[in-house]
């Protein structure tokens, strides 16, 4: 969800300042990270993202053994509904939205006429003709609403008071079970439920950054941000819940990219690692962006978003640039990402290579500020490929 951060709310020598102002929106979960000990923030969807509370292995570990909770406001919610609301949605995405139940989620790529990616959001069909997009980082819902205003169809496309937060980790299924009672047992991955939590209108997802056990709650209701943040840290506290940033580690493990940072307008989803499973090509209704997409897997890609095992001591910092990749001396490719896994204790991440070098195994070479390091191209996700873990 965010590259690291080196902005901070306060004046240190070796970082730069970040500037509040009301051209960058404020989470209502703002004030509660600070309260719980957040000292730098990102910039992402146009609103100010926690990066740093605890050092990042400890809040890895926390995540991976406890419970967490994350100020994920920044997942910009557009809202589209209206008496052809389904139709208009299933245009924007090469997923056939006809297998997508109401209460059911999708990871739902947004697709450009070229086949480029505009987005890649979590779907949330919360009624026939009632669509949530939680958008990464981009002005996804201006495409939608530009999409709309020659398509004929009669939709109605609006940004609602929504809030999500996120609740991971192996112990987040007592943390809701408090919060809700036996409301969500039933409730199964990538599945989403309308509540209320007292009088606190809110949706409830199994869904999360992580590819842990989690769920996301969004709330309808911004008034009441402090007293929900407040609620969950009280019924977590059994369970010694932490309040943590998005954990780069634990995503680049689980195989989830980065919108923005890994891929961008000008990548299509052949060229993404796991994303072709996405491309539905035998939907029986039109998209936008499908004949792209056609030719493309008919004539093949020319590179590939691929994992990457890098050598080295382990990174203790989150890239800034991009590194360039080099074979037989000549730049093929950049990594977008990279990280030190604390579970498999080596760097690993994200890299583009031209399709020939995209092969597991393949040896390439990573040129950092620091120096050359070896990597080697990885599968896709690095742990637990069928997803057992979220799903349990």
């Amino acid at each position: 969800m965010s590259q690291a951060a080196n902005f901070t709310t306060e004046h240190r020598p070796s970082s730069t300042t970040l500037h509040f102002g009301p051209w960058y929106r404020k989470s209502p979960y703002f004030e509660a990270t600070l309260r719980y000990g957040c000292s730098a923030y990102d910039i992402y969807n146009h609103m100010y993202l926690p990066s740093y509370f605890h050092d990042p292995v400890v809040e890895y570990w926390h995540l991976l053994e406890h419970v967490t909770l994350w100020d994920v406001a920044v997942e910009h919610i557009v809202e589209i509904t209206g008496p052809d609301a389904f139709t208009f949605t299933n245009t924007l995405t090469c997923r056939d939205l006809t297998r997508c139940a109401v209460g059911q989620c999708k990871y739902a790529p947004i697709i450009a006429a070229d086949g480029g990616i505009v987005n890649d959001p979590v779907l949330l069909r919360l009624g026939d003709n009632h669509f949530w997009l939680a958008l990464a980082d981009s002005d996804a819902g201006l495409w939608a609403r530009g999409v709309a205003v020659n398509s004929g169809l009669d939709v109605r496309i609006t940004e609602p008071d929504v809030a999500p937060i996120q609740i991971q980790g192996p112990d987040s299924k007592h943390v809701m079970h408090a919060l809700f009672g036996d409301a969500l047992s039933d409730l199964k991955y990538y599945y989403c439920r309308e509540l209320q939590l007292a009088d606190i209108p809110v949706v409830v997802s199994r869904t999360g950054w992580t590819a842990e056990v989690g769920y996301e709650i969004y709330l309808r209701d911004r008034s009441r941000g402090d007293e929900l943040w407040e609620r969950v840290m009280t019924a977590g506290e059994p369970y010694r819940i932490m309040p943590i940033v998005p954990c780069e580690a634990r995503r680049i493990e689980a195989g989830m990219f980065n919108y923005g940072s890994d891929m961008r307008l000008e990548n299509n989803p052949f060229e993404v690692s796991g994303m072709e499973r996405l491309v539905e090509l035998d939907a029986p209704a039109d998209f936008i962006g499908r004949k792209a997409l056609e030719r493309i897997r008919a004539e093949g890609v020319r590179r590939k978003l691929v994992g990457v095992d890098l050598s080295g001591d382990p990174m203790a910092v989150e890239l800034i640039e991009y590194w360039p990749v080099l074979f037989n001396g000549d730049v093929v490719g950049h990594v977008t990402d990279a990280v030190h896994s604390p579970r498999l204790e080596r760097n690993i991440g994200y890299a583009w290579v031209p399709i020939e070098l995209a092969a597991p195994g393949t040896e390439v070479v990573a040129r950092t500020p620091h120096g050359d390091l070896s990597a080697r191209v990885a599968g896709l996700p690095f742990i637990d490929p069928k997803k057992s873990i979220p799903v349990s």
